[in-house]
């Protein structure tokens, strides 16, 4: 049996597409489905109904499917334990929101790097609901976002929350202590509409029953940085990045009588029987982050 043709299979039904198959596997459209129509050739068996347009698995490709999991599980373990893997290289396909790569995901990067030589990354950097749907369509191994993300053989846990602050210029915001209704005296800048530390904000003003001069929502934190360095506003930015710009940069957090929320931090991955490194790398992200391995809870 074509174990191409099995995994092709596989991540079919996984991803519920076969163009979205193909696009994982690196394949045309009309190669996944040929590997597939060989497969239900050599089994003698029809795996999916396409009498229409709507993706169906048939009662025999849903059994298969078991088969066809443990089968790459199996081929995995082979490999692991002959070592003919070795000389490979690793393929890594994380993304992740801004905070996170402005924070501490290079640190784990260099130290998987260190770790893994042959590694080789596909980093995307993007808004937490894209990441989101990138993964569920096969388009990355590992999400870090600030939602969680689901759907068949996908994993969430919540990683620690990044503690939040109003960051301003350390010449032109000297008080000591700000109120929310000094703030909004201020242009504020956050993430983009809708994001949640741009729905926080809009809480936090509105509980101290205060109306912002005016908000600006940016995607970018090297923007909203650069906005602040200016002198155009006051940024809501997580204190991890905070503590790298201010290398750099005559940024600082402005201590206010009403504090933000932490900024919700999720770890997603979809699960791959094929990868050999996949459970070692996620491991390696958790205890990066100081998340005991062996205690992860998984929705």
């Amino acid at each position: 049996m074509n174990l191409r043709s099995v995994e092709s299979f596989y991540w079919v039904v996984m991803l519920r597409s076969v163009t979205r198959a193909a696009e994982k596997m690196h394949l045309t459209q009309s190669a996944m489905s040929s590997r597939v129509a060989m497969l239900e050739q050599e089994l003698g068996l029809v795996l999916l109904d396409r009498r229409d347009k709507q993706f169906r698995v048939t009662p025999a490709g849903q059994r298969f499917f078991g088969h066809a999991e443990r089968l790459l599980a199996l081929q995995r373990d082979i490999k692991a334990d002959l070592g003919t893997s070795a000389i490979q290289p690793v393929v890594l396909k994380v993304g992740a929101f801004e905070s996170a790569s402005h924070s501490w995901l290079m640190d784990w990067v260099r130290s998987v790097h260190k770790d893994n030589p042959m590694l080789a990354l596909e980093l995307t950097v993007e808004t937490s609901p894209v990441l989101v749907d990138l993964l569920s369509r096969g388009a990355l191994d590992i999400a870090i976002a600030a939602l969680p993300a689901d759907g068949s053989g996908v994993r969430s846990m919540a990683l620690p929350a990044m503690d939040m602050a109003f960051v301003g210029h350390v010449e032109h915001h000297r008080r000591r202590q700000w109120t929310p209704a000094q703030l909004a005296e201020l242009e504020l800048i956050t993430f983009q509409r809708g994001s949640q530390p741009h729905l926080a904000l809009l809480d936090l003003l509105h509980r101290a029953q205060v109306e912002a001069l005016r908000i600006h929502t940016v995607s970018s934190i090297s923007a909203m940085a650069q906005l602040v360095e200016d002198g155009l506003g006051v940024a809501t930015l997580p204190l991890a990045v905070l503590q790298r710009l201010r290398r750099r940069m005559p940024l600082k957090a402005l201590p206010c009588a009403v504090g933000l929320p932490p900024l919700p931090t999720h770890l997603s991955w979809r699960l791959d029987p094929t990868s050999l490194a996949q459970k070692t790398l996620v491991d390696s992200l958790l205890l990066h982050l100081g998340v005991e391995p062996d205690h992860r809870k998984r929705r």
